[in-house]
């Protein structure tokens, strides 16, 4: 039995018990693996490991053994409950293996969970779940989670009624993060507001969001947009003995503008252009980043982009010049953009 791409998330949290298995397969072998781990968690309960009733077999032993298959299908639990049997990284060659399986395959008996990676349309591997009374077949496709499967993830980590805007940040930030990354980033919101009646913020995701600049770095690059001429010198030299290197402050820098610049160019306006930055841009950094964007404006960021890439190229030049001091120039220089405009 073929599940369409629509149910196979309904399946996954609540599998048939009386099914023969299932094959999960797709490119990408963490939402492949996130997926056989969430159908066997609900299919098993939370000890089925410790209570042995499921058994794992890896494609390559069972090619030397292919009876360890039906042996562990049919083999009899010391505990009660629901029984399975993963065959990992399974591919065309054991085909006839898992076929004479599901062939003696009977109700009571261990449901054969098969994960593989892309099958083609005319693959045995997939004819034989597709073409099976019970056994399901189910494609994983590279695809961000869609927002049932989002607040699927929210409800495991006790969080429900996600005000509008902080479920927009999320689905954002589905689209941005690999899927495990984002399972994560999840749960840690629960633990992050565990205890805390109010509701999800933008500030909470922003507080458990993997961050995509150094905090350090940050500091910096905050205090030259935002023309705290002050702040920078003692900011440089703590990096300095820190060990960070002008290069890659530059670096920093130069992202962290690219993307100003990126805001005020969307045809939404800096705000639009902050909500479709990827990794997107959260609470409080993106109200930060919003005062920067119209503080600059596009000619001044156009300006401090051409300034940032010719001290790159002299940062990885033969020059005699110390690099930090060249760095702390050339970022005094762009904090005194936005005054000299105002005149």
């Amino acid at each position: 039995m073929k599940l369409q791409p629509r149910d196979v998330t309904a399946y996954a949290r609540s599998p048939d018990p009386k099914a023969a298995g299932c094959l999960i397969f797709g490119d990408d072998a963490m939402r492949v693996a996130l997926r056989r781990q969430e159908l066997l968690k609900n299919l098993l309960g939370e000890n089925a490991e410790q209570d042995m009733r499921l058994t794992r077999l890896d494609a390559a032993d069972l090619r030397s053994d292919p009876a360890a298959l039906l042996d562990a299908v049919k083999a009899v639990g010391f505990f009660p409950g629901p029984r399975a049997v993963h065959v990992e990284a399974a591919t065309e060659g054991l085909a006839p293996v898992i076929a004479a399986a599901l062939a003696d395959w009977q109700p009571g008996d261990a449901q054969i969970v098969v994960t593989a990676g892309r099958l083609t349309a005319a693959s045995a591997l997939r004819k034989l779940f597709e073409g099976h009374k019970t056994a399901r077949a189910a494609a994983i496709y590279d695809e961000p989670p869609g927002r049932a499967e989002i607040e699927g993830l929210l409800a495991e980590a006790g969080l429900r009624d996600i005000p509008r805007d902080p479920m927009g940040d999320l689905e954002a930030l589905a689209r941005a993060l690999p899927p495990g990354d984002f399972r994560q980033t999840v749960e840690k919101l629960g633990l992050y507001k565990r205890g805390d009646p109010s509701p999800v913020s933008a500030a909470d995701i922003a507080a458990v969001a993997p961050l995509t600049i150094e905090a350090a770095l940050d500091d910096a690059i905050n205090a030259t947009a935002e023309a705290a001429q002050g702040q920078i010198g003692p900011i440089l030299a703590r990096l300095s003995g820190q060990g960070v290197a002008p290069v890659t402050l530059c670096i920093g820098a130069l992202r962290h503008f690219r993307a100003l610049h990126a805001a005020t160019c969307h045809p939404g306006g800096p705000a639009a252009g902050l909500q479709a930055q990827r990794p997107p841009v959260f609470g409080p950094r993106r109200d930060r980043m919003l005062k920067q964007a119209q503080a600059w404006g596009r000619d001044r960021l156009e300006t401090a982009i051409s300034l940032l890439v010719e001290t790159d190229l002299t940062l990885r030049s033969a020059q005699a010049a110390p690099q930090m001091a060249l760095m702390e120039r050339t970022m005094i220089r762009l904090a005194m953009m936005p005054a000299r405009g105002r005149r």
